[in-house]
């Protein structure tokens, strides 16, 4: 009886030290951590102000691959929401939701900094429980982001949850900790170029009838310039023997911006669908990837030699699905579906870099593209005068700059159009003279996968 005593009374010494030792122990946890990006401030901004993303960096998914994930509320901004469902008890279901930005995305870059919160909901202990993602940019020339993300919780008079605090370096910490380092190799992949003072917009593009001409050119603007000439010559020959008519300025779909030359193909619109080529009606189709883009066995490409050589003949369709028409002339239905907009005034030295900045948004803000079909074009709305010999207005060109955007789940809007903001002039911000097209900025392209690399990469179509 007298141990039986001795037991009892020592569970409550226990427990009375448990208790006192709970109440002794804080009411909040805090964990966080810091790394340094080599990335545009904005950029690091976009990825964090939406969940598009976050499927790619985040540690979840290392550890259950079967995860799944599914968006709601708003795209971009305070109300954005995920949320994930996984059988392993380590991941769990959980989700998170925009809290709050501070600034807004259009004065991050002039602020130099910003504070993004995300409330988190799922299975660690505690109530309020949430993720601050601090922003600031770092370094002597101050081109490196510093992210600072803490995790913070409440675990009130709950005894059992303030010991969990104990193990806040555990799956908090390592998340942040995983995530980070997985952030830092997704924000490489994107081209590194600012493109904070671009308003693109997402529209809907109608798929049109186009003939095309394939070509390369010295990457200068004259050289560009003669290449397109000669081209649409071709195409305005080819048309007229084919009796159709052109109906839309020159449009100019690039395939490879290289270091030493340009491959991109010249189009114009087209008022007919159906082409007589050879005394047959030839339809126009949309172009569609070729089947040795899949994963084909090595000797598909010796057995499709013969194909390709066929399908030069007039009437027929290259691995594209785009038809030849004559010489180099080739026909398909174009467009069709959403795009990234954007536009340039000036010459056509900033073309390039605003098709990469569109393609750095896109990767940001988490619109999937596939530049090999689908390639970034460039309708140029407001052409040079030649007037007697003499060109005017050739520094005062318009150009409209598209991104085809591919699969489900894209926004109706960019965060510029809800917000109503409208492109200002753009000419006090050309990136090169009038003579030679600038170089493309940033770091490697993105690899195939959520979001493919900017046009410059694309496979010759």
């Amino acid at each position: 009886m007298t141990r039986l005593l001795e037991f009892i009374v020592a569970l409550v010494i226990v427990a009375i030290l448990g208790v006192v030792a709970g109440i002794a122990m804080p009411s909040t946890g805090h964990v966080e951590r810091e790394m340094l990006i080599s990335k545009d401030l904005r950029q690091v901004y976009d990825v964090f102000s939406n969940f598009r993303r976050f499927p790619d960096y985040t540690v979840l998914r290392s550890f259950d691959p079967k995860v799944q994930f599914e968006l709601s509320g708003k795209a971009y901004g305070v109300g954005s929401k995920i949320a994930w469902k996984a059988a392993d008890e380590k991941v769990g279901d959980g989700s998170l939701e925009i809290a709050s930005i501070d600034p807004g995305f259009a004065q991050v870059s002039d602020a130099g900094k910003g504070t993004i919160v995300w409330n988190l909901d799922n299975g660690w202990r505690g109530s309020d429980k949430k993720f601050t993602i601090k922003l600031e940019r770092s370094g002597r020339s101050q081109k490196l982001v510093k992210v600072n993300w803490a995790y913070d919780v409440s675990y009130g008079f709950n005894l059992i949850n303030r010991f969990s605090n104990l193990y806040i370096h555990g799956d908090p910490d390592s998340l942040i900790q995983f995530s980070l380092s997985n952030l830092q190799n997704l924000m490489a992949s994107i081209p590194n170029i600012d493109y904070s003072k671009m308003v693109p917009s997402i529209v809907e593009t109608p798929a049109k009838p186009v003939l095309l001409v394939s070509t390369t050119a010295p990457r200068t603007l004259d050289d560009v310039d003669t290449a397109s000439d000669k081209a649409m010559a071709e195409i305005q020959a080819a048309a007229k023997k084919l009796g159709v008519n052109i109906v839309g300025p020159r449009i100019t779909f690039t395939t490879n911006w290289g270091d030493q030359n340009y491959t991109f193909d010249v189009a114009a619109e087209i008022d007919a669908t159906t082409l007589k080529i050879n005394g047959q009606d030839v339809e126009l189709t949309a172009a569609q990837r070729p089947a040795l883009d899949a994963a084909a066995p090595a000797e598909a490409s010796t057995a499709a030699a013969p194909a390709d050589a066929a399908a030069a003949a007039p009437g027929t369709k290259d691995k594209f699905g785009r038809v030849i028409v004559d010489g180099n002339v080739k026909g398909v239905l174009a467009f069709g579906g959403k795009a990234l907009k954007a536009d340039w005034n000036g010459t056509g030295a900033g073309l390039p870099q605003t098709r990469q900045m569109l393609a750095a948004y896109s990767q940001t803000h988490g619109y999937k593209y596939d530049d090999v079909t689908y390639r970034a074009y460039d309708i140029q709305v407001k052409a040079p005068v030649n007037n007697k010999g003499t060109i005017e207005g050739y520094d005062e060109q318009k150009f409209e700059i598209y991104l085809p955007l591919q699969g489900d789940n894209i926004p109706d809007q960019t965060p510029e159009q809800e917000a109503g903001m409208k492109q200002p002039g753009l000419e006090e911000s050309a990136p090169a003279g009038s003579s030679t097209a600038p170089a493309a900025a940033g770091t490697a392209p993105a690899p195939a996968g959520t979001a493919p690399a900017p046009a410059s990469t694309a496979a010759a179509q």
